[in-house]
């Protein structure tokens, strides 16, 4: 049975791996998860310098999912590269770092930087709906996302994957457009933005007002836009939103991804990705599947 995919060049063992973000850069979870058995760890948003994120709180449960207003926090990429990178490499899985920024200039200094290293692939985080500046006029306009695209291909070393907001009119268009820039992968949905009210404070669950929305709910969503996007490009897509089981993980690839992402399901249960790369070999033996890839897009 053949689990590997291909993205861009670059094989992953299983099309399993982590949503940024939820999955710190490996670290956190190595004690829980063995790292061998994914397809790949996408690390947390890195930025050029050290960044403190949002005020708190940051983060609640709502009905189907969470809110999260994080905004980003991390310590920036000197650190990942001292720390983060060598921890990484001890183990048997591509390492695919989330690039974040809040201008042009952030994004490139970290994919230059990170050219020197020994990472397999870029996510460039367009998309996120925390941060103010920057992300969301990338990802919510098709004329600028190509031209970040576009710009940073130029000095990219590794193959890039553009992460694509859901909060946009049509998704198919954004995915054109990165595809149009250059991009060698799109990674698809980040959060649907979202709010909460506590009613008896009468004030904001969140200190930010609003936060993105993840976990079981917005599935459905994830699911047609993924599908969108892949009948849109003919560049690989990477699948995720509210992905809990392998069922869910099916259903995307089917939609015609060749990879997915857990990302939320990671706060529920640490070893869901573990348990998702068994569900998936679970299936394709019941259903005498041999490879894989006769899997992404099958859906008629």
């Amino acid at each position: 049975m053949n689990t590997k995919v291909n993205l861009a060049g670059v094989q992953l063992k299983n099309p399993v791996m982590t949503c940024s973000g939820t999955f710190g850069s490996g670290m956190e979870y190595g004690e829980m998860v063995d790292l061998n058995r994914l397809g790949a760890v996408v690390t947390k948003g890195i930025a050029n310098v050290p960044w403190p994120g949002n005020p708190t709180p940051r983060v609640t449960e709502v009905y189907g999912g969470m809110l999260n207003a994080i905004g980003l926090q991390g310590p920036g990429v000197d650190v990942f590269i001292e720390r983060d990178i060598p921890f990484l490499k001890q183990y048997d899985t591509k390492i695919i770092v989330n690039v974040c920024g809040k201008t042009k200039e952030d994004y490139l200094d970290v994919v230059e930087r990170l050219g020197e290293t020994d990472v397999d692939m870029l996510e460039i985080n367009i998309s996120c709906p925390n941060v103010k500046a920057g992300a969301l006029a990338f990802g919510q306009d098709p004329k600028v996302a190509e031209d970040i695209t576009a710009a940073i291909k130029k000095v990219a070393k590794q193959p890039v994957i553009m992460k694509l907001s859901p909060n946009v009119t049509d998704i198919s268009e954004m995915a054109k457009a990165v595809e149009a820039g250059g991009a060698d992968v799109v990674s698809l949905i980040n959060t649907i933005t979202g709010m909460k009210i506590d009613i008896n404070r009468r004030t904001f669950a969140l200190a930010n007002k609003t936060g993105g929305m993840s976990g079981p709910a917005v599935k459905p969503v994830a699911v047609r836009m993924v599908y969108q996007a892949a009948q849109a490009v003919k560049i690989p897509v990477i699948g995720m939103g509210g992905i809990m089981t392998a069922d869910d993980a099916l259903e995307f690839i089917l939609a015609g991804a060749t990879a997915v992402a857990v990302g939320t399901a990671n706060f529920v249960n640490p070893c869901t990705t573990a348990e998702i790369v068994d569900g998936i070999e679970a299936y394709m033996k019941k259903y005498g599947v041999e490879d894989i890839n006769e899997l992404i897009g099958a859906v008629r």
